[in-house]
């Protein structure tokens, strides 16, 4: 099978890469490390990049910005993909204010070239669009809620197993992120059922692993070690710290994205996240990290909270089940937040080395 990765220097489509290889399939990646451009240099991703060309087979990787479409329709007609898994995105809440107009390109139109590249060169492949479940905006935060110790949860029982496919996307306060996310996904959706490709709309929670360049506007968990282990200053952003995320491994997205490939359906949407096994607050994971890392994380609170974000959100994976009854999480919070604490210990020893290996150069010319 030949597969397009978009984003493929980031977590779910280095992740994709990495897994559909090994599979023995020809993966294209695009990525033009737009992260660092959203999120300086500690966003840059050419670390993974250079990781990916390592350790694949059958791998190849094009500097392509998903918003040139020419570039794009060019990449389409070349090639006869049977897969693709659409993961480029700009991905923060608080980033896209800064730049709207940008955020929108790359979140929507980018997504519209891909869509349209694929009814037109390859109509019959499996489309995957990751979208995120900030599509709800604040409508979650409507759910009647508990304050608990060191959690907000659900009231109600009818609302234990979190938010479900059936929240309204309209008529509430998204971020300029999660608008422009919500036009990618209903676009997408759109392309499903009125022009009937095999398209899927996955909205993730909280996704992470090993591979997470995460950083203070993005990577909830991932960045929370960073900070843990170099000694920065965490800050917490309303709610008591204890608003609350269901963190999901990129190995179990791209198993559910494995199974509704050998299954797919029409402008299907489903929630994806850790669920409430994998729910943590904010809190909660300092608590866990600490413990983990045996470090200290300084911290600093800070009212209001972000604009449109989720006080707790938790995501339904009962429809995912019931249509993929293959699928389950593997991958548990403790086990999650090990993996990333061995992934930055490891990144760390290895950008000392290379920096003590300049210095050497240098010193020895001087």
């Amino acid at each position: 099978m030949q597969i397009l990765v978009t984003g493929c220097n980031g977590l779910i489509g280095s992740e994709a890469v990495t897994y559909f290889d090994r599979k023995g399939h020809h993966v294209i990646g695009v990525d033009n490390n737009m992260r660092k451009v959203f999120f300086g240099p500690q966003g840059d991703t050419t670390w993974n990049l250079k990781h990916l060309k390592e350790i694949t087979r059958n791998f190849s990787h094009q500097d392509i910005d998903i918003r040139d479409r020419e570039r794009i329709f060019k990449l389409f007609k070349e090639s006869s993909f049977e897969l693709i898994i659409h993961c480029a995105a700009q991905p923060s809440h608080d980033k896209a204010a800064e730049i709207p107009v940008i955020d929108f390109e790359v979140n929507a139109m980018g997504t519209m070239n891909l869509l349209e590249a694929t009814r037109q060169y390859c109509a019959e492949a499996v489309f995957i669009l990751m979208s995120t479940n900030k599509v709800y905006g604040d409508a979650p935060n409507e759910l009647s809620l508990k304050e608990l110790t060191t959690r907000y949860d659900y009231a109600r029982p009818e609302d234990f197993e979190g938010i479900n496919e059936d929240c309204r996307l309209d008529q509430c306060l998204h971020s300029i992120f999660g608008a422009s996310k919500v036009a990618a996904d209903i676009m997408a959706q759109e392309y499903g059922r009125y022009y009937g490709l095999k398209v899927g709309v996955f909205r993730g929670g909280c996704m992470t692993g090993p591979n997470h360049s995460g950083v203070e506007l993005h990577g909830f968990l991932s960045y929370l070690v960073k900070v843990a282990l170099t000694g920065q200053t965490y800050i917490i952003y309303g709610y008591k710290g204890k608003q609350v995320r269901d963190n999901i491994h990129s190995y179990d997205v791209i198993r559910a994205i494995e199974e509704f490939t050998a299954n797919p359906r029409r402008g299907e949407v489903y929630n994806i996240g850790g669920g409430r096994q994998n729910s943590v607050s904010v809190l909660e994971a300092i608590s866990l990290i600490e413990e983990m890392t045996g470090r200290k994380i300084r911290r600093i609170y800070r009212d209001p909270p972000r604009k449109g974000d989720h006080i707790c959100y938790i995501s339904d994976l009962r429809k995912l089940k019931e249509h993929f009854p293959n699928w389950q999480i593997t991958h548990d919070l403790k086990a999650i937040v090990e993996v990333i604490i061995d992934a930055w210990k490891k990144k760390s020893k290895s950008q000392k080395t290379v920096q003590f290996q300049k210095d050497f150069i240098k010193s020895s010319r001087g």
